[in-house]
C-alpha cells in the first residue's frame, strides 16, 4: 500500500505491515481482551455494512450533507470500530465527553443533526433517550454495554458479502485526503461549543509529523485513558496504529495505578493534574518513611530538582544521580510498569519541576502544545534529548509554521490548521486569517539558554486570561498558579485581580498534606471546613504565599487569599473535562470570596 491518504487507511497498512494479534484491548468482565488487527477490519467492514443498511449516507459530500454519527463513551475498543466505520462510508463522526450536561449535549445533537447516537451503558443511554424527542433528527441509539430496552451495537453488524463489499470500496474510494473526517465540538471554557472541522489531511498530517518525536521500537504498548473524543487522544491513537503500537484502554481514571502495573506499557499521554497527582502520591509515600530511608528518598529527590537536560552537570553529579537512580527512582518506575520509554503530556501547562524530577528519575515527560483546531499538535518535545528544553513545549512539528504577533499572540500555519467552524463562517474567518490561525495563547520562540529568537516555543500564557489592575498593569496568571502548585500544601490555585488594586487568589490546600501538618503542630480540627478557618493554618498559608512572591515583581504578587474547602472538578463544573479550569464559572461560584479578598 502506498502512504496512506485517510485515517481509516490505517486497516490495510497495519494488515500489510505488521499485523497485531492485540491491536486494540479492553477489559471485558474483569479480562483483558484482545483485538487483533484482521478481527477489527472484518467487524468495521460489518458495521459499515450496517450503517448503509440502515440508510447513512455521505450525502452530497458538503459537510452539512453528510450524516452526523456521534459517539459518547469511555475509551473501549468499540470506540476506534465505530469510528472507522464511519469514517469509511463517508459519513462525520462526532465525538461527545460522557459526562457533558445535557444542555450541551442537546445543542451539540441539533446543531449537527445526528441520525445515530452509539453510547457506552445504562447512563449515557438514557441521558440520550432524554432528549431524543427534542431532537428529531436521532433515528437509533446504540449501547456498547447491554442495556435493557436498547439496541445493542453488535445488532448492527451485517455480514459482509462481495456485494456489500463493492459498495463500501466503491464509497471510500471517493473519500480524499483533502476531506472532511471528523467534527468535534470544544467545551471550551466559555461559550457555546463550537464544531471544529478537521479533515483527513489535518489529523493524518499531524500524525506522520509528530511521528519522529515518539520513541522508535517494535511491539510496543501504549494504556490509553485521556477522553478519546479528545483530539489530543485520537490523533495519538492514529498514530499508534500506523506505528504498530498496540492499545490497551484502562478501565477508568482509579484503575491506572494497577493497570501500569499489570500491562507494563511503553507509554501514555496524560494531563499535567493526573501527573500531579501520581507526583503528590509517591511524596506523601516518601513522607511516611522514617529514619535512613526517608533521608535517602528526600536527598534523592532533591538531586532531582538540580538536573538540567542537554548539560553536562559533571561526574560528582551524575555518580550521585545514578546511585538515587538505582537506590529510589527504580520504585518509581516498578509503579509505572518498569517499561516507560516517554509520557506524553499536553492540554495544559505542565510545571516545569515535575517535568524535571520525572526526568531525571528516568521517566520522561514530553510536554507539548497545540489545540483541536490545529488537530492538535504544533510542537512537542522529543524522545530525541537534543529537541527537549525544560521551560518549553518543543521545537515545532515538521511542516508547522509558527509566528508570534506584536501583541505576542502565537499563530500557527501548516497542512494542520483546521477546515473552519461548522456552521459558523463569520467565526472562522475571525479566527484564520490568510492561513494562519489565532491560537489565543501567548508566547515567544527561545533557544537553549531561554533568549528569543530559537527554536523552542515558550507559552507564557492565554490571551483571554491576562487581566489589567486597575493600575494599568498586565498580569498573567498561569504563570503564578503554576509556580505555587509546586507546594505541597496547594492542591488547586486560581489568581483574581482583573480591575482591583492588588492580586488576590483563592487557594484549595491539599488536605491530605495539611492534615498531616495539623497533626504535627497541635491543631486539633481535621474536616477541611474547619481547618481553613484555624488561625494557624491561615497563618502557615500566608508565610507560605509571601515565600512564593519572591518569585514576582511587585504587581504580580498575591497580597491577599481565600482558603476553599473542598476541589474543583468537572463534577461540580469548575474543570472542563480536558480538567483546565472555567475561570468565568469560579470567578462566579465564588464571588463571596472574591469579595472578601477585596473588603
Amino acid at each position: 500500500m502506498t502512504d496512506p491518504k485517510r485515517l481509516f487507511d490505517c486497516l490495510e497498512y497495519n494488515l500489510e505491515r505488521s499485523p497485531l494479534p492485540d491491536m486494540l484491548s479492553g477489559k471485558e468482565n474483569g479480562k483483558w481482551r484482545a483485538y487483533s488487527t484482521q478481527e477489527i477490519q472484518e467487524t468495521v467492514n460489518k458495521l459499515s455494512a450496517g450503517l448503509l443498511k440502515l440508510g447513512i449516507s455521505q450525502g452530497d459530500m458538503s459537510a452539512e450533507g453528510r450524516d452526523k454519527i456521534a459517539l459518547l463513551s469511555k475509551n473501549r475498543p468499540e470506540w476506534i470500530m465505530v469510528d472507522l466505520a464511519v469514517q469509511q462510508i463517508g459519513a462525520i463522526l462526532t465525538p461527545i465527553y460522557p459526562t457533558i450536561n445535557v444542555n450541551e449535549l442537546e445543542y451539540i445533537l441539533k446543531d449537527a443533526e445526528v441520525k445515530v447516537v452509539y453510547v457506552n451503558d445504562q447512563e449515557s443511554y438514557h441521558k440520550v433517550l432524554s432528549l431524543k424527542d427534542r431532537v428529531p433528527s436521532i433515528q437509533e441509539i446504540y449501547t456498547f454495554e447491554q442495556v435493557v430496552n436498547a439496541k445493542h451495537w453488535k445488532e448492527m453488524l451485517v455480514p459482509v458479502t462481495e456485494e456489500n463489499k463493492k459498495l463500501i470500496k466503491s464509497i471510500s474510494d471517493k473519500l480524499d485526503y483533502e476531506d472532511l473526517a471528523t467534527i468535534i465540538y470544544t467545551s471550551g471554557t466559555t461559550g457555546k461549543p463550537k464544531g471544529v472541522m478537521l479533515s483527513h489531511k489535518n489529523i493524518l498530517s499531524n500524525v506522520m509529523d509528530s511521528m519522529p518525536c515518539f520513541p522508535p521500537g517494535e511491539n510496543m504498548r501504549a494504556l490509553s485513558f485521556l477522553p478519546l473524543n479528545h483530539i489530543f487522544e485520537r490523533m495519538v491513537t492514529y498514530l499508534y496504529l500506523y506505528k504498530g503500537i498496540s492499545i490497551y484502554y484502562a478501565e477508568s481514571l482509579e484503575s491506572i495505578g494497577d493497570n501500569l502495573k499489570e500491562l507494563k506499557p511503553h507509554l501514555f499521554t496524560t494531563v499535567p493534574r493526573l501527573l500531579e497527582k501520581v507526583y503528590d502520591r509517591i511524596m506523601s509515600k516518601g513522607g511516611e518513611l522514617t529514619g535512613i530511608k526517608k533521608k535517602l528518598f528526600f536527598w534523592a529527590h532533591d538531586l532531582a530538582t538540580k538536573f538540567e537536560i542537554n548539560k553536562n552537570m559533571g561526574a560528582a553529579y551524575n555518580i550521585q544521580l545514578a546511585l538515587a537512580n538505582k537506590i529510589i527512582f527504580t520504585k518509581w518506575r516498578e509503579a509505572l510498569g518498569n517499561n516507560i520509554k516517554c509520557i506524553v503530556s499536553g492540554g495544559a501547562a505542565c510545571q516545569v519541576r515535575l517535568i524535571r524530577i520525572f526526568t531525571a528519575a528516568r521517566i520522561p515527560i514530553l510536554e507539548g502544545y497545540g489545540l483541536t483546531e490545529t488537530s492538535p499538535v504544533i510542537s512537542v518535545n522529543s524522545h530525541q534529548v537534543k529537541d527537549r528544553k525544560f521551560g518549553a513545549v518543543g521545537p515545532l512539528i515538521k511542516n508547522v509554521e509558527v509566528r508570534i504577533a506584536e501583541d505576542g499572540e502565537i499563530l500557527c500555519k501548516g497542512p494542520n490548521v483546521m477546515m473552519g467552524y461548522y456552521k459558523s463562517p463569520q467565526l472562522t474567518a475571525e479566527s484564520v486569517i490568510d492561513g494562519w490561525f489565532y491560537t489565543g495563547d501567548i508566547g515567544m520562540m527561545i533557544d537553549e539558554n531561554g533568549k528569543a529568537p530559537g527554536r523552542f516555543l515558550k507559552i507564557t500564557d492565554r490571551k483571554k486570561e491576562l487581566f489589567k489592575t486597575s493600575g494599568g498593569k498586565y498580569v498573567a496568571p498561569l504563570a503564578i498558579e503554576n509556580k505555587l502548585k509546586e507546594s505541597m500544601f496547594v492542591e488547586q490555585v486560581m489568581v483574581v485581580g482583573a480591575d482591583q488594586k492588588f492580586v488576590g487568589s483563592l487557594i484549595i490546600p491539599s488536605f491530605s498534606n495539611l492534615k498531616e501538618w495539623a497533626r504535627q503542630n497541635s491543631v486539633s480540627e481535621t474536616n477541611n471546613e474547619a481547618l481553613i478557618r484555624n488561625p494557624k493554618v491561615i497563618e502557615m498559608y500566608a508565610d507560605l504565599v509571601e515565600s512564593f512572591n519572591k518569585y514576582f515583581n511587585p504587581v504580580e504578587q498575591i497580597k491577599k487569599f481565600e482558603l476553599l474547602p473542598n476541589e474543583w472538578s468537572v463534577e461540580t463544573g469548575e474543570m472542563t473535562p480536558k480538567l483546565s479550569l472555567k475561570r468565568k464559572v469560579v470567578m462566579e461560584k465564588f464571588r463571596d470570596a472574591i469579595e472578601r479578598i477585596y473588603h
